[in-house]
């Protein structure tokens, strides 16, 4: 039995060990995982935190202000990746090629269907710290407007 479970621990680091790159080492690898991640989002916390995770910084400052006004609002605690609204991301086509072009720390990434003349979308992603990143566009979150209370006005 000890044997067994030895084995199939070395199995599976020999597994993760040829994995090869990490997901973000290529913007089309990393387009693919953020599908694959997005699409387990649906209620389960842990694969929004992974969804998170391969956002660009900008779009990961945009939703932890988001959550933190959430919070305010909402009197419990939400997380950043709470704010990712899976039913505003919903595949309208299934994936079949993507591909990317680069210029620099950007990239646009081109997702096709099965029919690529209508069914394509592209995805931007920047390079940051040596990892590629999706960059969703956010509105910027206006300046919270505090309200004058009577005591303010003595």
């Amino acid at each position: 039995m000890h044997r067994l479970g030895l084995g199939l621990a070395i199995l599976m680091l020999g597994v993760v060990g040829c994995r090869g790159e990490a997901v973000d080492d290529q913007p089309d690898q990393l387009v693919r995982e953020f599908i694959i991640r997005m699409k387990r989002v649906h209620g389960n916390p842990r694969a929004g935190r992974q969804a998170f995770e391969l956002l660009s910084q900008r779009a990961q400052r945009n939703l932890t202000e988001r959550a933190a006004r959430a919070s305010a609002l909402a009197g419990r605690k939400v997380a950043p990746e709470e704010m990712i609204a899976p039913s505003r991301f919903s595949l309208l086509f299934d994936p079949k090629r993507i591909s990317a072009s680069v210029n620099g720390d950007w990239s646009t990434v081109t997702v096709y269907g099965s029919a690529p003349a209508r069914e394509h979308r592209e995805v931007r992603c920047v390079k940051e710290q040596g990892r590629w990143r999706v960059v969703l566009n956010l509105p910027p979150l206006p300046p919270i407007q505090k309200r004058r209370t009577p005591e303010a006005e003595d």
